[in-house]
């Protein structure tokens, strides 16, 4: 084997694992519950398979909200490389953030249940967020689009209503309708 080549078991165990995840998220979005067999068969994989990932219900849940939080961060180069400050901005909050701020409902309660028998969360959620959107207020303020100096604790309270969104209720307009003020309130001119 040259170095690195991956071989197929391992390419088919990375794509296990993260659409493991993948279900585990959704399943925890619609119900906060999480069920092995339900996951492993929406998964398309045996259950075994999901135990070998995770061996206990908490590990799952971390997994996924470690997951969730990681790309919150790994998305933000991409959006800024094609769609600018302004529509990486829209973008990130309407198609990333708004989204993940509602799984965490239904995540809060298998979360907080997790760390209890786990201690500490791994890593800090907010502190993640605030990096990214530390970089797209930056990003917007040197093209000239954002104000110099707006306080990113100020543009993160203003999207706190993200966390009162509905499921179920037409979200995606009511996001749109607060990034179009939250921007309004950040540009330059």
């Amino acid at each position: 084997m040259t170095t690195g080549s991956v071989s197929p078991r391992r390419a088919d165990t990375r794509r296990n694992h993260e659409r493991i995840l993948a279900v585990a998220a959704q399943t925890l979005a619609e119900s906060g519950e999480v069920s092995f067999n339900a996951i492993a068969k929406r998964a398309g994989v045996g259950v075994g398979t999901v135990y070998r990932h995770f061996p206990a219900a908490a590990d799952l849940i971390l997994a996924v909200y470690q997951r969730e939080v990681r790309h919150l961060l790994e998305v933000v180069p991409e959006l800024l490389e094609h769609a600018g400050p302004a529509g990486a901005f829209r973008t990130w909050v309407t198609d990333h953030l708004a989204p993940y701020m509602m799984t965490k409902r239904g995540l809060a309660k298998a979360l907080a249940e997790a760390t209890a028998q786990r201690g500490t969360l791994p890593a800090s959620a907010v502190q993640s967020i605030r990096e990214a959107m530390e970089a797209l207020l930056t990003a917007g303020a040197e093209a000239g689009l954002v104000r110099p100096g707006v306080d990113v604790e100020t543009v993160m309270r203003s999207l706190l209503g993200l966390l009162h969104l509905d499921p179920e209720d037409d979200w995606q307009r009511q996001t749109a309708d607060l990034v179009d003020l939250v921007w309004r309130g950040l540009r330059a001119d």
